[in-house]
């Protein structure tokens, strides 16, 4: 009985490591496409001018 416990706490364990490591993955690549996309509105500002900016995405923009 205990050899199965120990197995079934290995099991949940394992598994709530490995979940996380995905998360942090995740995580990360938003805070990418967040920065990507302030740059890209940073640039498109200076390019459009303040107010003159129709749309921005993490790919780039367009100008009123």
């Amino acid at each position: 009985m205990n050899l199965t416990r120990a197995l079934s706490l290995s099991a949940v364990v394992a598994t709530a490591v490995l979940c996380s490591a995905c998360i942090s993955v995740e995580r990360q690549s938003v805070v990418d496409q967040e920065k990507q996309l302030e740059r890209m509105t940073e640039q498109a500002v200076k390019a459009c001018g303040a107010g003159n900016v129709k749309e921005v995405s993490n790919k780039g923009f367009t100008c009123r």
